[in-house]
């Protein structure tokens, strides 16, 4: 993920390992994703659509807590540095730029755990 454009960080308690850790949050054209900075566990979520429209959550609530969040970003259709709002569900990864409404939307593809489960024999 070469592209910048979401990159921030939210502290809450891990789905996966239950600890209190940031959740490091990345969204580019292409692909959004949310990684636990304690125990790798990783969301990746992909592009559904993109356009310019009015605030409100796109897609249902999820099994988890929704996340609402605001972060600075450059915008890729304004061109403004701003404030972006940030909606992150289960199922979905939306952000919505306040200056001229360009919304990015994805949906759920995949998760991981960035650790090994095989234990290597002593």
């Amino acid at each position: 993920m070469s592209e910048r454009f979401i990159f921030t960080k939210h502290r809450t308690t891990c789905y996966n390992c239950g600890d209190d850790a940031d959740q490091i949050i990345k969204a580019v054209s292409a692909q959004a994703q949310v990684v636990c900075s304690h125990c790798g566990a990783t969301r990746i979520f992909v592009p559904r659509i993109e356009h310019v429209g009015e605030k409100g959550t796109y897609t249902p609530i999820g099994c988890y807590d929704v996340w609402e969040l605001e972060t600075a970003a450059p915008c890729k259709h304004c061109g403004t540095t701003g404030p972006h709002d940030l909606v992150i569900g289960c199922n979905h990864f939306t952000t919505r730029c306040q200056n001229c409404g360009y919304t990015h939307f994805y949906r759920f593809n995949l998760e991981y755990i960035a650790q090994c489960p095989i234990e290597e024999e002593g």
